[in-house]
């Protein structure tokens, strides 16, 4: 009899023990025995926390509403910015316009990964499983010696040809530099299923962009005017590394956002951590939102209705009268943390560079633009009319008169055009 109770009592715990351990843990599939949910929907266990991160350079924008549209009178009576309250998403913004030394990195890499590629310096990465099967990623690893007379001749077909050397000196044909990457079209895209169409490469646009920025605008940008030295140095030289990239088209802006996205977030996938939003350009609702600091009906980021201040200086970049372009301290440009930045802590958003947006320009959108979030696009081609290749630019530059130094003042240059009075900054949509 006690063998009995002995062997049931054995059984009956060893089942006991068997329910328990179906309930444990997380090791079986969602809703599935030994899920460890217990009939409950508690979503997806183990996920990264996600913590408000604000990337580096960038000051967190919050949100708001303000008027867009014109601060003060319309001299030109064209009506190009009429009033308009909307509300604007927070996101950050990078504190000051993009240097030429944090462009140049941009160089350096499309530059070193066409050289990685003609040496055949290749990896193929075995831990990511989403690869396009033979495909081949750049061995960072592996150096070039640029200074190499063999290395040297394996890469001619990135230089100029020896008839074409200065001075006899062998160099680089930075126009050779070329960024790829894919645009996904979501506008055209969202409309897919209404047009019927299932192939989503409808709807990639592949892009081939030149990065070298255009130094010659120096000289191009003004008739009968001596800006040689500019052209030879504004980009190269250490003494500028600090000062805004011009001579950049709004594509090749583009092209650096996007791989300022991936130079970031493939470090952080690196480090097992979830990527961030993109970087891209601001629309122009969010630039003008950014400029006015808080401000909604100030003329000026820092206020006005001046652009002195009560101890007489001048308070950015700019051309206060004819033929003084030194008054406020800079000859052209000068270093993109100059003068006081906005309450936003935002630097140099009237002067110094006017800056490119990701909005076409369109003398009255405002009109019918959204209230929410507003923003006009227009995905532009070679083929297109001049017209259509018009995007917005705005806070006014270093050879610009104060008008075009205010909040709600419209311009717009070419898609296609570099200026040396054109930069721009970057912005990334918050998430929360």
């Amino acid at each position: 009899m006690k063998k009995l109770n002995v062997s049931l009592f054995l059984g009956i715990l060893g089942f006991s023990l068997s329910m328990i351990s179906c309930g444990k843990g997380g090791g079986g599939p969602v809703g599935g025995s030994g899920s460890g949910y217990k009939g409950n929907v508690l979503g997806i266990q183990g996920r990264e926390k996600y913590r408000e991160e604000v990337p580096y350079g960038m000051v967190s924008i919050p949100s708001g509403t303000l008027t867009l549209g014109q601060g003060d009178q319309d001299v030109t009576f064209d009506l190009t910015a009429r009033t308009k309250q909307v509300s604007i998403k927070s996101f950050y913004m990078d504190a000051t316009e993009i240097t030429n030394n944090e462009y140049r990195q941009f160089v350096e890499y499309v530059k070193d990964s066409m050289a990685h590629a003609v040496l055949n310096h290749f990896a193929q990465d075995a831990k990511n499983p989403d690869q396009e099967a033979g495909a081949k990623n750049i061995d960072w690893k592996q150096k070039i010696d640029y200074k190499n007379p063999e290395v040297l001749n394996q890469l001619s077909a990135l230089y100029y040809p020896q008839d074409q050397w200065i001075n006899g000196q062998r160099e680089m044909d930075m126009g050779k530099l070329m960024f790829k990457y894919d645009v996904l079209k979501y506008r055209e895209a969202a409309f897919a299923k209404l047009n019927k169409i299932k192939d989503r490469k409808q709807y990639l646009k592949p892009m081939v962009v030149p990065v070298y920025p255009d130094t010659m605008v120096w000289v191009r940008d003004f008739t009968y005017s001596y800006n040689e030295p500019m052209t030879r140095q504004y980009f190269s030289h250490p003494a500028y590394d600090d000062y805004p990239v011009v001579g950049v088209t709004w594509d090749q802006a583009n092209a650096f956002a996007h791989w300022r996205t991936d130079y970031l977030n493939n470090y952080r996938k690196s480090k097992k951590k979830s990527g961030l939003e993109i970087f891209r350009l601001p629309t122009e609702g969010e630039w003008e939102y950014a400029a006015r600091g808080g401000k909604k009906s100030s003329p000026y980021p820092w206020g006005g209705p001046y652009t002195r201040n009560q101890k007489g200086c001048i308070l950015a970049n700019f051309k206060p009268t004819r033929g003084n372009y030194q008054e406020d301290g800079g000859f052209h440009t000068v270093r993109v943390d100059s003068y006081f930045p906005n309450d936003f802590g935002l630097y140099n958003m009237a002067g110094n560079v006017a800056e490119w947006t990701s909005t076409q320009y369109y003398e009255n959108s405002g009109t019918f633009t959204h209230d929410m979030n507003p923003d006009m696009r227009y995905d532009h081609s070679t083929l297109d009319n001049e017209t259509m290749k018009r995007k917005v630019i705005r806070g006014g530059s270093w050879k610009d008169i104060a008008l075009y130094l205010q909040n709600h003042q419209r311009s717009f240059e070419y898609a296609d055009s570099a200026k040396s009075y054109v930069g721009f900054r970057c912005l990334m949509s918050s998430l929360k």
